[in-house]
């Protein structure tokens, strides 16, 4: 019998190195893992492939599958539409895989309504200086933008306390070691409740 896989939706501000650590733990062979791959409607960035990052989709495509039901959360942020398919999820727990989803505090708040077995690891640093400097180090941004995404880091890191677990990305090694033993947990809590069930 296949035990369900977890699903596992890690948020955290911009530059608090989530993805860094997501490619990492995604690169490890030590369980049945896998990204969800969001859909958006901004135009893909320098380096970015279709169906590798994201699904890059007009907005007509978008909402005629909202209309459709076909998202588990999405979301218009900044003016571009955000958003997780079912079918990049639900299929995959089934059959016993992990989903890690890579979302914010508000696609978090909607997959909590409509999976309430997920969950949720809010990536952060120390404090909004290390957010700050790591964003202008990126050399990627404007100054408004950068402003924005810290004001955004205000509001998510609000939402902090209201995750089940917490990682503080200061040293990216020891970060990526409570990563570790909170996937491994929650695949071995998946694998003891069918059995308790």
């Amino acid at each position: 019998m296949t035990h369900p896989g977890p699903l596992i939706i890690v948020s955290g501000p911009s530059g608090s190195g989530k993805s860094t650590l997501i490619r990492r733990l995604l690169g490890e062979s030590r369980w049945p893992l896998r990204p969800s791959v969001s859909v958006t409607t901004r135009l893909p960035r320098e380096g970015e492939e279709n169906g590798v990052h994201y699904y890059f989709w007009d907005r007509a495509a978008f909402e005629a599958e909202i209309s459709a039901g076909g998202f588990i959360e999405w979301a218009d942020v900044f003016g571009n539409y955000y958003g997780t398919l079912k079918r990049e999820v639900e299929p995959y727990l089934r059959e016993g895989v992990g989903v890690l989803l890579e979302i914010d505090v508000q696609g978090w708040q909607q997959v909590k309504r409509h999976c309430s077995g997920a969950a949720s690891v809010f990536v952060r640093a120390s404090g909004l200086e290390s957010y700050e400097k790591r964003l202008r180090e990126r050399g990627t941004e404007s100054e408004p933008a950068i402003q924005r995404r810290l004001q955004g880091a205000r509001e998510e890191l609000a939402c902090a306390s209201a995750y089940e677990f917490q990682v503080i990305n200061e040293d990216f090694e020891h970060a990526l070691n409570e990563m570790r033993s909170i996937i491994d947990k929650l695949f071995y809590n998946r694998i003891e409740e069918s059995h308790a069930g």
